[in-house]
């Protein structure tokens, strides 16, 4: 199931969220632009990947504090593909609109951040000796989404399945995806060799999307709503 557009209407201008999408697409094509040695050693260098973190708590010198931290906030913002970068600014434009609506330009900007970064470490946790760099701004993503859930259940998005365009119900089409999320993040718990293994990282997409639906209501609505919606 493919999201068009909702019918949830909104308040003010998304700013944030629009430099989020800005500067998300402006890093990739950064990305984009560099040789596969330099690409290489950026991910590695600004990805998170999880057997770091087990070097450092072992007391190996070969990493600081400040290297196991910063990844947490600049991983959210890499990519791996045309199609990652693509898919997620989709989800961010559709839905991020109403949320930044909700908490306000500046609690969303944090709000964002924050679930990104819990995201991350409920991949971090699942998946700890693994040596393969997470990456992206799906967990991040995830926590509008489980925001969004929340917020508006019943706000319809104009949904394309198969070859059909339909009309859903908010909280089917996210509630599935939450769903189909934990079910390949179960899967590939369970799979041979895992510590090691590339692919999506479903559990920062369930970690993010739970940090979301809760932190939602404990930021708040924003004190001042506009009386008119913005198209």
């Amino acid at each position: 199931m493919l999201p068009i557009r909702d019918d949830q209407p909104r308040y003010s201008t998304p700013w944030v969220n629009y430099f989020l999408i800005g500067l998300n697409l402006a890093i990739f094509f950064f990305e984009w632009a560099l040789d596969a040695r330099s690409l290489e050693l950026l991910v590695h260098q600004f990805g998170v990947v999880p057997s770091h973190l087990a070097l450092f708590l072992s007391g190996s010198p070969q990493y600081s504090l400040l290297a196991i931290v910063l990844p947490f906030f600049t991983s959210l913002f890499l990519h791996g593909s045309w199609m990652h970068v693509i898919g997620n600014m989709w989800f961010l434009y559709i839905f991020g609109d109403n949320v930044e609506d909700y908490l306000g330009h500046f609690k969303y900007l944090v709000f964002y951040l924050l679930t990104g970064v819990l995201a991350m470490c409920t991949h971090m946790v699942m998946n700890l000796h693994s040596t393969a760099p997470a990456l992206g701004a799906s967990g991040a993503i995830a926590g509008v989404l489980g925001a969004y859930f929340v917020l508006y259940p019943r706000a319809r998005v104009l949904t394309w399945f198969f070859v059909f365009v339909v009309w859903v119900p908010a909280w089917i089409i996210l509630g599935y995806w939450f769903v189909l999320n934990f079910l390949s993040g179960t899967a590939t718990a369970l799979a041979v060799q895992r510590q090691n293994m590339g692919g999506v990282a479903f559990w920062a997409h369930v970690g993010g999307f739970i940090s979301g639906a809760l932190l939602v209501k404990v930021f708040g609505e924003r004190r001042m709503r506009y009386p008119y919606a913005v198209e």
